[in-house]
């Protein structure tokens, strides 16, 4: 490719909008322009890299014994209402009407589609296992977008489905894409982390997400700082945190006026805030009161809550259904609570000694609470977010916590959707039982942002060779000089018959601008064709890399080339 045809509009001013490095690049190296609000064209630089990563993923799927096809993306209501998702799945959901009035959704995920597929052909265990992938567009009504191709409207995506006639085949299944996955990311270059995640929306047991470590990350990991445990903050477990064993005194209910915070019921109180105890109120998509307490240095996890009371989505609740409950805002706890509040209590909050809490009076609190003596029948689970210097769930040395972009999740769904949908089949001894399934996602535009993000300086992308949209820029420093260009010619015509992956600078350009749209656009390898290449043979090699540059002669630059190209 030569680059006076490329489409490849750069900018040299950061664009207002974008707040990210990865938006930032692939705005101003010519990747990406914005359609609408997270609706964004691809442009051919993108493309390219775009293509590379999906080869990857195919070859790695194919590998793994996953085959190809492709799916609707507009999907009928009637398989989502089966599954019991049509109306919970949530707002980000695209619908639509056809002429007829017939509803649709935009696929934002393909579990019915797929398990309606597969249910209508599949009848005996002798056609398992089946892995189906495709690569497609996605769409989600993103409250929010942003960040560029982190969370947009419209994104590729990589999706595999697995079908087992048990657990023990998903196992099998569940380990290969989970290699198969290593595999891809580590092609693609990218430094991640496999992390236990919550299943959200999608459902089902176990899943795993590949991360890719940033720290402009989206997601927040707990990372052992021992051993090899991580899992995304929302997953993570809270070790139970036990006070110093003290005798228990007797509840004492104090005026605390105006103090509706911990900060200021501890300021007034004079006691520590490991001793005093915070209450959040919630309410769900049913309208029910929920009532959390956690100590008061802690945070309430939401997922590990919507888990635990079984929610879809939760809203903080307002005063007037505490009111209702016998609660007072601001000076709340479970004493005094109505009888049939759903109140849920922190693991660590059962295990305080002599706590302060609100007396569900206005400017009062209780001080010398003791939870298992005083809290009386209530839900006690672990709904706390996990804080930097925690203990490790599995060896008890301290987590830190990062920040990394979710690119990948792997997910074993069981049998929640072909028991939802029927979707069975007959075992060696003709009995009909329910397929079990997993499902596995890699966002494949995601991927592309992630790299740009682990890789980039004050001058641009530093692309990794796998991605890259091209290998080797090839720069003549003056396009009208004869002997640059004829030479510049030689090389990118050897070059391609090599197999490498070469763009021709011919632009008429001063040297500058080639090279910082060069850098800009982040070429793994760029090559300078100037007069010393042409009068003393030295033909400059740099690596975008790590800056360094060798001069190389005319019989020798293939070589060295493949080899710097190897390294990266």
């Amino acid at each position: 490719m030569r680059a006076s045809k490329l489409y490849a509009p750069t900018l040299r001013e950061v664009p207002a909008e974008a707040e990210i490095p990865s938006h930032q690049l692939m705005l101003r190296a010519g990747f990406i322009r914005k359609a609408a609000g997270g609706v964004y064209t691809y442009l051919p630089l993108a493309w390219r890299t775009l293509r590379k990563i999906e080869k990857i993923v195919r070859e790695e799927m194919d590998g793994a014994d996953g085959q190809e096809i492709a799916m609707p993306i507009m999907q009928p209501s009637e398989l989502w209402r089966e599954s019991g998702r049509w109306d919970v799945f949530g707002e980000e959901m695209f619908k639509l009407n056809d002429r007829h009035g017939r509803e649709f959704c935009l696929g934002p995920t393909h579990e019915e589609i797929i398990t309606d597929l597969v249910r209508n052909e599949v009848r005996s265990y002798k056609q398992l296992p089946l892995l189906l992938y495709q690569i497609q567009n996605k769409y989600r009504d993103e409250i929010r977008p942003r960040f560029g191709l982190m969370r947009g409207r419209e994104f590729i995506m990589k999706d595999l489905y697995s079908f087992d006639k048990d657990e023990e085949g998903l196992d099998v299944s569940y380990k290969k894409m989970y290699d198969a996955y290593t595999k891809i990311f580590s092609r693609c270059g990218l430094v991640f982390r496999p992390v236990e995640a919550d299943s959200g929306a999608i459902g089902g047991s176990n899943t795993h997400e590949f991360t890719a470590l940033a720290k402009n990350g989206e997601s927040e990991i707990a990372v052992c700082t021992k051993c090899d445990y991580a899992a995304n903050i929302e997953k993570a477990e809270a070790v139970v945190l036990y006070p110093q064993d003290e005798n228990e005194l007797p509840l004492q209910k104090t005026a605390t006026p105006n103090a509706k915070t911990i900060e200021a019921v501890i300021e007034y109180l004079n006691m520590p805030i490991e001793k005093s105890i915070k209450a959040v109120a919630f309410q769900d998509e049913k309208d029910r009161l929920i009532c959390v307490f956690v100590r008061g240095d802690h945070e309430v996890n939401e997922i590990k809550l919507q888990n635990a009371v079984e929610a879809v989505n939760l809203r903080m609740a307002d005063e007037n259904a505490i009111l209702a409950a016998g609660g007072i805002p601001g000076f709340m706890s479970p004493i005094g609570l109505k009888k049939g509040t759903m109140v849920v209590v922190d693991e660590t909050v059962m295990e305080m000694k002599n706590a302060c809490c609100g007396a569900n009076e206005i400017d009062m609190h209780y001080v010398n609470a003791n939870p298992k003596r005083d809290f009386g029948e209530v839900m006690v689970k672990d709904v706390r977010l996990i804080q930097k210097n925690d203990a490790c769930p599995h060896c008890g040395a301290s987590v830190d916590i990062t920040r990394g972009i979710e690119i990948g999740q792997v997910f074993k769904l069981g049998i929640k959707y072909s028991s939802a949908l029927r979707a069975t089949f007959l075992d060696e001894n003709g009995k009909e039982k329910p397929l079990v399934m997993g499902c596995y996602g890699i966002g494949v535009s995601r991927t592309m942002a992630a790299a740009i993000e682990q890789y980039h300086d004050e001058n641009g992308i530093i692309w990794p060779r796998a991605i890259a949209p091209y290998e080797v820029v090839l720069v003549p420093v003056n396009a009208k000089n004869e002997a640059q260009m004829k030479l510049a010619e030689e090389i990118y015509t050897e070059l391609k018959k090599e197999g490498i992956d070469v763009l021709l600078d011919d632009r008429k350009e001063r040297p500058g601008v080639k090279f910082k749209d060069a850098d800009l656009i982040g070429y793994p390898l760029r090559v300078t064709i100037g007069p010393k290449a042409v009068e003393e043979d030295k033909i400059e090699i740099k690596v975008r890399k790590n800056g360094k540059t060798i001069y190389d002669t005319k019989d020798g630059y293939v070589k060295n080339i493949k080899s710097l190209l190897e390294e990266l």
